[in-house]
């Protein structure tokens, strides 16, 4: 299991987290000041930044590469950058964004669920390619590249039949790998397999939304352990960020009531 070694402060939903030059952002769902920034060491809250001309940012991600932080925006369908030096620009996804990641080329790969596509973006935004994933991929949230190219990619709505993650090919086209299938409480199973993140041993840390735990996978998507169990947690997570360097793992933990949002925070365990 996981420790928990420290909670960021409570306050509005947090839509996403990740972590950039010792320092840890945090995405609130605000109109302004949307974004907090703590450092990695005592965890103090160090800025707030507003991200301009968005209307619904719902995740985050970074590049220790380009130095820049990456939000989708899923109202505007398009990407925000946020340079560490502080200039902002965005580009057009032309479907709505869900899930956005970092691969080892440095480039941004959007999960574009109501299509089932992942679409890689140069750093600056220019579309290198799109691939439409396997038909019984259904509402992916979220894909991570590995080192030989192929895909994890996560994916099951509330009202799917199948909630898992799989291992895809590199051209996007077939299901090499599975974990999970019908939605339920018992290992290997899942209620909404929401987001996740990868180490450098390229295991899989995967968010289980409605059982409020996460599980830890092997490369070959097989069941390790439990690292995040709902005694850790006060309401639901779903969006993940891992410190490799740091053993941290962040995982966001939202309060709601009958599915409206009313508070979160993120939780961080040593792992």
């Amino acid at each position: 299991m996981g420790q928990v070694v420290h909670t960021l402060p409570e306050g509005k939903e947090v839509a996403g987290v990740t972590s950039l030059a010792d320092e840890v952002y945090v995405l609130r769902g605000k109109k302004r000041d949307q974004v907090e920034v703590y450092d990695v060491i005592n965890y103090r809250l160090q800025r707030r930044l507003t991200v301009p001309n968005t209307r619904a940012l719902t995740d985050i991600t970074s590049c220790e590469h380009y130095r820049c932080v990456y939000f989708a925006d899923h109202a505007d369908d398009c990407i925000h950058r946020l340079a560490v030096q502080g200039a902002f620009t965005r580009w057009a996804v032309n479907d709505e964004p869900a899930g956005i990641s970092v691969n080892a080329a440095h480039n941004v790969l959007v999960t574009c669920r109501y299509v089932r596509k992942i679409k890689e973006f140069s750093s600056h935004g220019y579309l290198l390619r799109e691939l439409t994933l396997p038909d019984d991929v259904i509402n992916p949230w979220q894909a991570i590249q590995t080192r030989n190219g192929e895909f994890i990619v996560c994916h099951g709505a509330p009202s799917d039949a199948v909630h898992r993650v799989c291992k895809i090919s590199a051209d996007g086209r077939h299901v090499i790998k599975s974990h999970g299938g019908q939605p339920g409480s018992n290992i290997g199973q899942y209620w909404v397999s929401g987001f996740l993140t990868v180490d450098n041993n390229e295991c899989v840390f995967l968010v289980d939304v409605g059982n409020r735990r996460v599980t830890l996978l092997s490369p070959t998507l097989d069941f390790i352990r439990q690292v995040v169990s709902p005694d850790d947690l006060k309401g639901n997570p779903e969006k993940l960020c891992l410190d490799i360097h740091g053993r941290r793992l962040y995982a966001t933990d939202n309060f709601t009531k009958q599915s409206c949002p009313l508070s979160g925070r993120v939780v961080v365990f040593s792992v």
